[in-house]
């Protein structure tokens, strides 16, 4: 398989969660914050939209592939940092695999942050 559509496939897969997650709290701040509240975070509110602007433009930034390298590198230590904050709860076997799930996608994004977006992306288009 060409190697450019496996990073298109690749950036597909590692982007929709953040795109859905991003746009899910974008679309209810309220209910964000009170989340972002359990865990004592400071403002939660202001922490909320944050999180939601990262989530969603750096989602949408890897899945057409622009500024990658830096997106993807946004979002490796953005992964790293949610599993540090929320999922350490080791004795909850559901805390243990989304602390997981968030150093694999931390890694997939490491991965296309070294190796770019491929040919089939506005990185790729504005290379040619």
């Amino acid at each position: 398989m060409p190697a450019n559509f496996v990073l298109l496939v690749a950036r597909i897969l590692l982007a929709i969660i953040f795109v859905m997650s991003g746009f899910g709290k974008l679309t209810n701040i309220a209910g964000t914050a009170g989340y972002f509240a359990s865990y004592s975070l400071p403002a939660p509110t202001a922490v909320a939209v944050i999180v939601g602007l990262i989530e969603l433009l750096g989602g949408l930034a890897v899945l057409v592939g622009f500024k990658t390298s830096i997106a993807a590198w946004v979002l490796a230590v953005f992964s790293v940092a949610s599993a540090l904050v929320a999922h350490t709860d080791f004795a909850d076997q559901m805390q243990m695999i989304n602390f997981l799930k968030n150093l694999a996608m931390a890694g997939g994004f490491l991965a296309l942050a070294v190796e770019g977006a491929g040919t089939i992306s506005v990185d790729g288009r504005r290379a040619a």
